[in-house]
Order: C-alpha cells, then structure tokens, then sequence
C-alpha cells in the first residue's frame, strides 16, 4: 500500500490518540479556548473537502444527472442520524446534560465515540479509492489527506473526553489512554475495507462520495460548530472555521 495511502488512513486514528494521550499530562478539562479552536479549524476543512473532494466529483462522474450526489447526500444525513437515535448523543463540552455529568456512562460513551468513527474512516476511504481509480474526476490524494487532517482534529477532543473520565473514576493513566485511542481503531479499519472493495463498487462512487459528505457535513453541523460557538468566545470558533475552510481551498487549488 502507498506511504500516502497509509498516512490517510492512519491520520484520523492518530487524532485520537493524541486527545486520549491528554489523560497524562492534563489534570483537568482542555482549555476552552484550544476546544474551541480546534473544532472550529476542523469544520472549516471538513466543509470545504466535502464539497470540493467529495460532493464535485461525485457531480462529475454524473455529468449532467445530479440525483446520485443528491440520493448519497441525502442518505449520509440519514445515517448519521440513525447513529444519533440508537447511541448516547456525544456533547464534546461535557456540560450539564454531556457524558462527563454521569461517569457510569463512560462505557457508552466509548461505544458511541466507536460509532461515530466508523463513517469517518469509511469517508477517507471513499475519498482514496475515488483518487486511486478515477482518473480525471476530481479527487486526489492530496485532497484525502486534507480531509483526513480534518477529521483528525475533529478526534482530538473526542479522544480526551473518553480518556479524562475514566482517569477521574479511578483507572490508571494507561489504561484510560488505551481505551480512549482504541475508540478511534475503526476508522483505519473502515477506510481500508471501503478501498479493498472499490473495484466491486466502482459503479456506486458517485452514491459513495456524497454519502461521505452527507456523513461529514452532519458531525460538523450537528456537533462541531454547536459545541465551538456555544458560551464565551464562540468567535475564536469562527476564527478557527476561517482558517480551516481557507487551508482547504488552498490545498484543493495547489495540490488538487
């Protein structure tokens, strides 16, 4: 497998293992002002890869039929909105009705962050096996990584509110770092399976690529950018969305 194929996938992973690995060296919440930065810096690449490495090449491989990208856009709200009914809603603030009120919940917690994950890895997946087999359609590699950055930092805080809970109800350091960074094993695992059966779904790509970004828009309008506007401060999340979106843009241009 390509280095650069292997970094994608293995980006979003190494996210949440960053924001587990907070359990050793912060005795309290993540400061504020960061949360709300690197949620905001993560919608701002999450928004613009969906629609430029995502959603314009699922357009072009239809030209002139927009109904596949609509159907998958259309079909990754819905999916991740199933994920929302069936699993504890994930508020990254851990505020009055968050997971960090009942620490009983971590376990579900986990699972939920579990869930999430899995259409995140599948995203990048998606949008690697569209940049290996599509000549022409838009989407490169390079486009994939971005989205991988992205998603990477979306998992930074949702590493640490798996870890910081377990730490504060009693397990060791190590073991609630474990835990948190395995929540994240399965996006590497989705994306992988999703490019191991690209050649037998080449068919549906323009269905898979905008069902990504229906699943990817929904995190970022769902949670990312209440969780970075609510309180004081939301304009350090509005800074953070600029910049984001603005990296994205320059990437897609340079590199796409």
């Amino acid at each position: 497998m390509d280095h650069s194929v292997l970094l994608a996938l293995l980006i979003p992973f190494a996210g949440t293992a960053l924001g587990s690995a907070f359990v050793f060296f912060m005795r309290k919440d993540m400061p504020a002002l960061l949360q709300k930065a690197l949620l905001g810096f993560a919608s701002g690449v999450m928004v613009a890869a969906s629609v430029w490495s995502l959603l314009i090449p699922s357009m072009e491989m239809t030209p002139g039929n927009v109904w596949p990208a609509t159907i998958g856009l259309l079909g990754g709200f819905a999916f991740l909105l199933l994920i929302d009914r069936i699993t504890p809603h994930l508020h990254l603030s851990g505020g009055p009705e968050g997971p960090r009120s009942k620490l009983s919940r971590t376990t579900m917690l986990a699972l939920a962050v579990t869930i999430h994950n899995l259409p995140e890895g599948m995203a990048v997946g998606v949008a690697i096996a569209g940049a290996m087999g599509a000549g022409g359609n838009g989407i490169t590699i390079a486009a994939a990584l971005a989205l991988s950055l992205g998603i990477a930092i979306q998992n930074v805080p949702e590493g640490a509110i798996i870890s910081m809970p377990l730490r504060a109800a009693g397990n060791s350091r190590g073991r609630s770092f474990l835990i948190g960074a395995l929540s994240g094993i399965v996006e590497p695992i989705g994306g992988a399976l999703v490019i191991l059966l690209a050649s037998a779904v080449t068919g549906i790509m323009p269905y898979m690529l905008s069902f990504a970004a229906g699943a990817m828009l929904y995190v970022v309008i769902e949670e990312l950018v209440p969780e970075a506007s609510e309180g004081n401060h939301s304009n350090i999340g509005t800074i953070g969305f600029a910049a984001g979106f603005a990296l994205m843009m320059v990437l897609d241009v340079l590199l796409g």
